[in-house]
C-alpha cells in the first residue's frame, strides 16, 4: 500500500477528529441528562475514518454506512434478547449483520464492530431495547454522513462518491471518447465480482483507472516525440481587427478548421469553421467571436500530452507558443497521423 500524500493525511486527520467533536457536541447538547452514556459508541470512530480518509470507497457511502451499522444494531440488539453465552451470541449477531449487509448491499465493517458492541454490552442493549439501533446507532451515523460530506466538499473531495458518466463533449448520448472502447458498465461490475474486488473499488474507479492506464501506455508508445517535432510551421493566421468575412475566405482558400489568432506574433486566441456561421455578422471583428479558452503547449511537451486535450474537448487545436510567440500548430489530423504511424511501428525519421 502506498502512502497518502502529506495533504491527504493531514486533511484526514483533521477531518476525522472533527467529524467525532461535531458528532459528540451535538449529542451532548440533545441529551445533557442522559444516563446511559450513548452519545458516542465505539464503532463511529471507524465509520468517520472510512466517510473522511477514504471517501471514493464503496464501503464508505451514506448507503453502506447507514444501513450498514443501523442493520447491525438491529440485529446486536435482537440476539441479545435471545440471552445466549457471550462467545455464540457475538459470533452470531456479526455473522448474521454481515450477510445482511451483503444481501442489501450495504457492506460497511464498522457494522460488524456496531453488532459486537451490543452483544458485549448487554444490559445497556437490554435497556434501550431495538431502539439501540435508532439512537445511537443511525443518529450518529447520520450526523457523521451529515459532517462528510461538508468536510469532503470543503476540502476538495467528492462525496458521496457518485460522478456523472463522462459524456460526449457534443452533447450527444454516446459516451466520452476515451471510454468508448472499455466494456460496459455492467461488464466491469460483473469482473470486479469475479475477482471480489466489488467491496474494493467503484465501477466508475475502476473505469477511470483502465483509461489512465490506457493513456499511460499510449504515452510510453510515442516515447520521447515531443510537439516540436510534429507541428506545423509555416501558419496561416488572422488578425484580432479582421472581419468574420475575411476569416471565412481563409477557412475557404486553405480548406482549415481552426485558425490563430495573432497580433505581433502573439497567440491571441483561436477561431473555429464554426464561429463564421450564421448568424454572427460577416462584418464583425474576429476578436469577438474567438477562443480566448485555449491551452498551448510548449515545443518541448510530449506530444503524448495532447491525446486527451484533443480527443475529448472542443479544441481542435493545439497551439505551440515558445517564447511568448506563436512557433507553430498541431491538429487533431496531426496527431492522428503521429498516432497511426507509431502503432504500425514506424519512425518520423523512416
Amino acid at each position: 500500500m502506498s502512502r497518502p500524500a502529506p495533504r491527504e493525511a493531514v486533511r484526514a486527520a483533521i477531518g476525522c477528529g472533527l467529524a467525532l467533536v461535531f458528532c459528540g457536541g451535538l449529542l451532548l447538547w440533545a441529551y445533557p441528562h442522559d444516563p446511559g452514556g450513548f452519545v458516542l459508541i465505539a464503532p463511529l470512530g471507524a465509520t468517520a475514518f472510512l466517510l473522511i480518509a477514504v471517501p471514493n470507497s464503496p464501503l464508505a457511502q451514506p448507503w453502506s454506512a447507514l444501513v450498514g451499522n443501523t442493520l447491525a444494531g438491529l440485529i446486536g440488539a435482537g440476539v441479545v434478547h435471545l440471552a445466549l453465552p457471550v462467545p455464540l451470541a457475538a459470533g452470531l449477531a456479526v455473522g448474521l449483520s454481515v450477510l445482511a449487509m451483503a444481501l442489501s448491499r450495504a457492506m460497511h465493517p464498522p457494522a460488524g464492530a456496531v453488532a459486537l458492541l451490543a452483544v458485549l454490552n448487554a444490559p445497556f442493549t437490554l435497556q434501550l431495547g431495538l431502539g439501540f439501533a435508532l439512537v445511537p446507532v443511525a443518529l450518529d451515523t447520520a450526523l457523521l454522513i451529515g459532517f462528510a460530506v461538508a468536510w469532503n466538499h470543503a476540502t476538495g473531495r467528492v462525496y458521496p462518491f457518485r460522478l456523472p458518466p463522462a459524456t460526449s463533449p457534443h452533447a450527444t448520448a454516446d459516451a466520452a471518447p476515451e471510454r468508448r472502447l472499455l466494456p460496459p458498465p455492467d461488464h466491469l461490475e460483473t469482473l470486479l465480482a469475479q475477482m471480489n474486488l466489488g467491496a474494493n473499488i467503484g465501477v466508475e474507479d475502476f473505469s477511470r483507472l483502465l483509461v489512465a492506464a490506457e493513456a499511460d501506455a499510449a504515452t510510453q508508445r510515442l516515447g520521447g516525440l515531443t510537439c516540436g517535432a510534429v507541428m506545423s510551421r509555416d501558419l496561416i493566421t488572422v488578425g484580432a481587427d479582421a472581419s468574420l468575412r475575411q476569416a471565412a475566405a481563409l477557412f475557404r482558400q486553405h480548406g482549415l478548421k481552426t485558425l490563430p489568432v495573432t497580433g505581433d506574433a502573439v497567440l491571441l486566441g483561436m477561431l473555429s469553421l464554426i464561429d463564421v456561421i450564421p448568424p454572427a455578422d460577416p462584418a464583425d471583428p474576429v476578436r469577438l467571436h474567438m477562443s480566448t479558452d485555449v491551452q498551448p503547449v510548449s515545443p518541448l511537451a510530449p506530444v503524448a500530452t495532447l491525446i486527451r486535450q484533443l480527443a475529448d474537448s472542443g479544441q481542435q487545436a493545439a497551439p505551440v507558443v515558445e517564447a511568448g510567440r506563436l512557433a507553430g500548430l498541431i491538429t487533431r489530423s496531426d496527431l492522428i497521423a503521429v498516432l497511426a504511424r507509431q502503432g504500425l511501428g514506424g519512425t518520423l525519421t523512416d
